[in-house]
Parts: C-alpha cells; structure tokens; sequence
C-alpha cells in the first residue's frame, strides 16, 4: 500500500457543494486501473476546504467506489481534536491508512509537530503517512525530525517534496539513513516523480494520477522495471504539463484538466479558488489534447 503509485484525485466542488457523482466517478476510474492505491482529501483533493461533514461524505463515497483499491485518508486540520476526529471517520469507513500534514495558523515548531504524530499515532492502529508539504502547509520537516517521527508506532512512509536530479539520490540516501527499514519514502511533486523513483523512491504521491493514471503508470513501471531512461523520457514528454504545473501549481491545472475531459464540472475547485482564466484553459486544453489524453 506504501509502494508504487498513489493516485490522488480531486474533490470536484459545483454550487458550493460536493459534487458527489463527479468525485465517485474519478475514484471509480481509478479503482480499474493499475494505480496501487487511492489517497483522498490531499491536497488535489481540498481537504482544507472542506467541513467534518463534507470531509466524512467524501470518505463514505470514497470507499463505497474503491473496489478492492487501498483507500488512503488526509485527516491534517488546525487542532489535533480535529485531527483525531477526522482519524475516527476514517477508521469508521474502512481506510487502509491515513495522510497526516502537520496544518497550522500560527507557525509550528518541531515540537508541536512531533506532539502531533505521536498523539494520532496513539489514538489509530491505522498506519501513518508524514505529508511533507511545505508549500502548501509552509512548514519544513528536517531530516532529524523525520527520523524522530518515523520511529513512532504506526509510522509507514514519508512523503517527500520535489527533489532535483543531481540531488535526488543523495537525499533519498539522508532520509533511509534516519528511518526505519519498514518505513517507505514516497516522492511528490509529479515533474520530479521520475528522479526520485530512479533514485530509489519506493512510492509515488501523484496529483497527476488522481485524474490521469495512464501516464503516470508508464513513468512508474519504467523505473520500477530498472529502465530509467524510459522513465525520465516518459516524464520529459510530459513537459508542456509540468511548465503548466510550474506556471499555475498542480490543482489549477489539473482541475483544468478534468473539466475540459468532462470529468469535472466547470469551476470545479471551492471558493475562494478560482482556477484558471479563459486564455490559461486553453493552453490546458491544447497541451491536453497534444499529448493526446482522452476521456476514455
């Protein structure tokens, strides 16, 4: 479940609310394709946006249209009595495992962070992801703090953020040196998802294949098959999409994406996000229908 690839789909929003059928779609997708699990309420997925109530029907369909798919949960929230109650409906709904980002107002210190780990891996028996997102959470885990939260109870992998080529082995190196052996290490970041699995990444955080599975199953079995030629070639055909990821942050884009494929309702993100402009979504359709995805 903490290997291969992730596939994080998108929360579709229309008229302010949840677009039950939109989002049970994507996940259904998914749930026949070769991605090795599905991870909800990410980032891609909203989560923050969202209330309990929202959060909790979104798990609910998630696992009603998941097939035999490891379900993953993102639980982070501002207060840790959020956070576990979050766990509870996860448990409550049959997840596999659940997502934790250390989400916050105020800045947080190491400490805190730690605190925070420690407490849900006390209060689940579900196992644990470390969501490293600094750019959307705006905190940074060093190593020795991975290493200090990966030796709780309960901890499975890391989600790491993007890591450049020259830099990609020796940073996944500093991070095995400091976890356990049953600990994965998964890389985000799609534009660098082919150098951290030649790296030796054992999973791959995916926004894009929350929408697009196909392409991001083609960058995965080359690096997993010990072709990482192909698999950098296969990500470097996909450039004119990471530019867009770059230019716009991955959600505008692929919320973009799933729109124009029809996966999505138009403006499909929750206010006060508001995707992208006329002009960007054409560029998003023309790169989409150059690479030649389909709704299929």
């Amino acid at each position: 479940m903490f290997t291969g690839l992730s596939a994080f789909p998108l929360t579709p929003m229309q008229d302010d609310a949840v677009d039950e059928a939109a989002f049970a779609c994507l996940v259904e997708r998914l749930a026949a394709s070769d991605v090795d699990s599905i991870a909800v309420l990410g980032s891609t997925g909203s989560y923050a946006y969202l209330s309990p109530g929202e959060r909790r029907r979104v798990v609910q369909l998630a696992a009603a249209n998941t097939g035999s798919k490891p379900l993953i949960v993102g639980v982070g929230a501002l207060r840790t009595s959020e956070v576990l109650a979050n766990v509870r409906a996860a448990e409550d709904s049959g997840a596999a495992g659940i997502l934790l980002a250390p989400v916050s107002y105020q800045a947080l210190t190491d400490g805190d962070v730690y605190g925070l780990f420690r407490d849900v891996t006390d209060a689940t028996d579900l196992p644990v992801i470390i969501y490293d997102n600094p750019g959307t959470t705006h905190f940074t885990f060093s190593t020795e703090l991975y290493g200090q939260i990966a030796a709780l109870p309960g901890i499975a992998s890391i989600k790491i953020p993007p890591v450049t080529a020259a830099a990609a082995a020796g940073r996944v190196s500093a991070v095995r040196a400091v976890i356990p052996d049953h600990v994965t290490i998964g890389i985000s970041g799609d534009a660098a998802a082919a150098d951290g699995l030649n790296a030796g990444c054992d999973a791959w955080y995916s926004a894009v294949a929350g929408t697009l599975p196909e392409p991001a199953l083609a960058i995965l079995r080359a690096a997993r098959e010990g072709r990482p030629h192909d698999a950098a070639a296969e990500s470097a055909r996909l450039a004119p999409l990471w530019e867009l990821f770059a230019e716009h942050g991955s959600l505008r884009v692929i919320a973009a994406v799933a729109e124009h494929l029809g996966f999505a309702p138009r403006n499909c993100l929750p206010r006060p996000l508001r995707g992208l402009d006329a002009e960007d979504r054409r560029r998003v359709a023309g790169v989409v229908d150059a690479l030649g995805f389909t709704a299929g």
